[in-house]
Parts: C-alpha cells; sequence; structure tokens
C-alpha cells in the first residue's frame, strides 16, 4: 500500500511513518519510480510502534521489539526479558516521583 494509504488508514502522518521507517522500525518496498510501497500488515506495526511509543519506549528499544511485533516469534519468548527491564526500569521512575511528591508534600503547610 502506498504511504498515504497507510497514514490514512493508522492516523500517523506521513513524516512520521518516514521517521519509523528511517528508524528501523517499519519496512518499505521501493518501487522503480522511488515510492514507497507497504505490506498489508504495516497498519498493525504502526499501531503496534505508537502504542510502545505511548508506554514510555525509546525507538531503539521498539526496533529491538519489532520482529515480535512482526509475528516471527512469538512475544512471550522473544525480548521477555527485554521487556521486563523496562517495566523494572519504570517501577523504579515511579518509586523516585512518590519519594519526592511525599517530600513536597510535606513541605506544604496543612
Amino acid at each position: 500500500m502506498p504511504i498515504g494509504e497507510l497514514s490514512r488508514r493508522t492516523g500517523v502522518a506521513i513524516r512520521l511513518l518516514r521517521y519509523y521507517e528511517e528508524q528501523g522500525l517499519l519496512r518499505s518496498e521501493r518501487l522503480p519510480s522511488g515510492h514507497r510501497r507497504y505490506d498489508q500488515d504495516a497498519p498493525h506495526i504502526v499501531k503496534q510502534i505508537r502504542m510502545l511509543l505511548a508506554a514510555g519506549l525509546t525507538t531503539a528499544v521498539i526496533a529491538e521489539i519489532i520482529p515480535c511485533i512482526e509475528g516471527e516469534m512469538s512475544v512471550p519468548v522473544c525480548r521477555a526479558n527485554l521487556l521486563r527491564n523496562q517495566l523494572d526500569g519504570l517501577d523504579e521512575q515511579i518509586a523516585t516521583l512518590n519519594r519526592a511528591r511525599s517530600t513536597l508534600a510535606d513541605l506544604i503547610p496543612a
């Protein structure tokens, strides 16, 4: 499918789709005219990329997970440790923010 159709199907700007491709998150085939052509599963992959970005993952981490999304491996097996490490990092950030919040709340007079 052409990039414009992928953009319409996913609601993601063409410029952002090109960025995903530059980052190795999305693959396209180049036609002799130079236009990009995406596979039929591209909308699913783009939606997964958006979800992982919203979860706070970097494009570098997502690039490691893409083979799982593309169905080359099962997600529970593929990169499970990487996802656990990301989750542990988020838990640590939440704990740090909770401590900071508590300290600030204690400084505010009742």
